[in-house]
């Protein structure tokens, strides 16, 4: 995800050398461009290009320039290539605003439709330079700067973290926050704003973490908060940190793995705020095909296995899932201009993948995408893509991405369904709105599981080989908690279909063998329950994820992860979850470090 960061300074006038020096500290966030705005004399100054830190500030020594007060931002690309004009900081016609932004603004193409209509200048391809020209707007109605800022928030929909400086109030920084997290930090030489507490930490320990709503106004004599929801001021209290900085990095977590799980409901958010135009596109697209093919790697090859499922029961359209390796020589010699070839990868880098999609672009084939880096080879040669909007993800195992990747899937399955009528609406707006409701859902599940799971991996800490099994929809969920648990534990895993574990792999089990099943409230269910009584017949230790309340699932078990009631289409989402947290905690207690594993790279970029 994009960082921001804002500074006042009480004494000194090397805003720019600050700020540098606070973009650095922001660069493990992952980033394509960088940029600041300053107010000088009078004017606001904004320096800005693609590329690495050190490289634009060389070029542009943006570190030497004076003055009191600025803004900066390092951009992780999700509207409009990685480029200098895309890059933040954006300012209005009149170059008086100047905004930096981390989130998505989900309306922004209604807004810039309407505010070209009346005349403003877009220079860029961005979702953030709408807010500047809305607030220019505002403030042309109503000469009010703050109610301008206001007016033009209460308009955005989406999440947003926004730091803005005008030369209309040249001694203050707006900051406001929904969603996307914001900090403020205080000193007797600073005041500031940031995404992340490392940027600012050493410059200040005071902090204070803002709210959903909150609009703070900082200035040479401190803060005040409004809540936007309140309608009214509200106190926010400063909070000492004694972090370090490589603890601020991960927000005070051990590991940027469980850091990003615990992103997951943001991201799902994220995700659910992908521009509907480009959603639609890629739906037309699927829908004119006959033969259609879901191409991935790895996780995300897991994420097309569910989306063939989600596509056949949802848009009822039949897709093949193809790992990409393999897909020239299983399909290679039927593609052709009638084939839709959907291409998942969250880097956008995946050799196989790209290797795959060059030959069934050869074929004549229509190359879609779903991916996490604009600007990635695959954005560039796909016909038409949707970026997932997942912001970098450090740790080499996929956890939050492959979230992202899931529900970009159900929202191209719903609105396929509701292009070609096979559900009804009411179908389709009940599962829109169970899928709306998900980041809460995976908050819950997150709150509930963890301690369960630590207490639950000492149990089986010492144990040499893991059974995953599930069936339907969630055995590409076996196959996935299979996979986080191989990586990063090094702990040899199974994962079948559960119907097929009669034919060999029952084999290997031995009294005491942990067997995973993931058995969601759903058709499955008593098919599941014959699989569990026939592993525990044979001494298995049995391991439920299972709708709570499921008393008979409860009876079977050793050990059961209670999950909240969702719509059984759904569940591939947050059961994958608590297999995530426990691959993560078993690592951790065997003193293996999640976040490298070994052998493993993030990006596989060669055959």
């Amino acid at each position: 995800m994009c960082g921001i960061v804002g500074c006042i300074l009480k004494r000194e006038n090397n805003i720019g050398e600050v700020l540098y020096q606070c973009l650095k500290r922001l660069e493990y966030r992952g980033y394509d461009s960088a940029g600041v705005a300053i107010i000088s004399d009078g004017e606001i100054v904004v320096v800005k290009d693609k590329g690495v830190i050190d490289e634009i500030n060389e070029k542009y020594k943006f570190d030497s320039l004076l003055g009191r007060i600025g803004i900066g931002h390092t951009r992780w690309a999700t509207h409009g290539a990685p480029d200098k004009v895309n890059a933040h900081p954006h300012v209005d016609c009149k170059e008086k605003i100047a905004v930096v932004h981390n989130g998505v603004i989900e309306n922004f193409y209604e807004l810039k439709s309407e505010l070209v209509d009346e005349g403003h200048n877009y220079k860029s391809r961005t979702d953030t330079e709408v807010i500047c020209h809305l607030i220019e707007k505002y403030y042309d109605e109503t000469g009010n700067f703050r109610e301008a800022v206001i007016k033009a928030i209460r308009r955005l929909n989406g999440s947003f973290a926004l730091a803005i400086i005008s030369t209309y109030e040249p001694g203050k920084i707006y900051c406001v926050k929904k969603d996307s997290p914001l900090v403020l930090g205080i000193s007797d030489r600073y005041v500031l704003c940031s995404s992340d507490i490392p940027s600012i930490l050493p410059l200040t320990r005071r902090i204070v973490v803002l709210d959903d709503y909150d609009l703070a106004i900082i200035s040479e004599s401190g803060y005040e908060v409004y809540n936007l929801v309140k309608n009214d001021y509200v106190k926010r209290d400063v909070v000492e940190v004694d972090w370090s900085i490589e603890v601020a990095e991960k927000s005070g977590f051990p590991h940027f793995m469980i850091k990003e799980i615990h992103e997951i409901p943001l991201i799902i958010k994220y995700a659910l705020e992908a521009p509907k135009m480009y959603i639609d596109l890629l739906a037309e697209l699927i829908d004119r095909g006959s033969k259609i093919y879901f191409i991935a790697a790895g996780t995300s090859y897991h994420a097309a296995l569910i989306g063939s499922y989600i596509f056949s029961k949802i848009a009822r359209i039949s897709v093949t899932p193809v790992i990409a390796s393999e897909f020239k020589e299983r399909y290679g010699d039927s593609i052709d201009v009638n084939s839709v070839v959907l291409a998942i990868s969250q880097s956008g880098e995946t050799a196989d993948v790209l290797k795959a999609i060059e030959h069934a672009k050869i074929m004549g084939a229509t190359i879609l995408a779903i991916t996490n880096v604009l600007g990635s080879t695959l954005t560039r040669v796909s016909r038409a893509y949707v970026l997932q909007q997942s912001g970098p993800e450090i740790s080499v195992a996929a956890t939050k991405t492959y979230i992202g990747q899931l529900v970009i899937l159900y929202q191209l399955a719903l609105q396929l369904a509701r292009k070609r009528g096979k559900i009804s609406q009411r179908e389709i707006d009940e599962l829109r709105q169970e899928l709306h409701r998900l980041p809460e859902v995976a908050r819950d599940v997150l709150e509930r599981c963890e301690n369960v799971i630590k207490n639950m991996v000492s149990k089986y800490v010492n144990s040499n080989l893991f059974f995953f099994l599930g069936r339907g929809i969630n055995t590409a969920t076996a196959l996935e908690g299979r996979l986080k648990l191989m990586e990063i534990s090094y702990i040899p895993s199974l994962a079948y279909p559960a119907g097929e574990s009669k034919h060999g792999p029952i084999s290997l089990i031995d009294k005491g063998t942990p067997v995973i099943f993931i058995v969601p409230r759903d058709e499955t269910r008593d098919l599941i329950i014959g699989n569990i009584m026939e592993m525990k017949a044979r001494g298995a230790k049995i391991i439920a994820i299972a709708e709570e309340g499921d008393k008979e699932i409860s009876e079977l078990s050793d050990d059961i992860i209670w999950m909240p009631k969702v719509n059984p289409l759904l569940t591939p989402v947050i059961y994958v979850i608590p297999l995530q947290l426990f691959a993560y905690y078993m690592a951790v207690n065997r003193g293996l470090d999640p976040d490298k594993p070994r052998h493993l790279a993030k990006s596989v970029t060669v055959l």
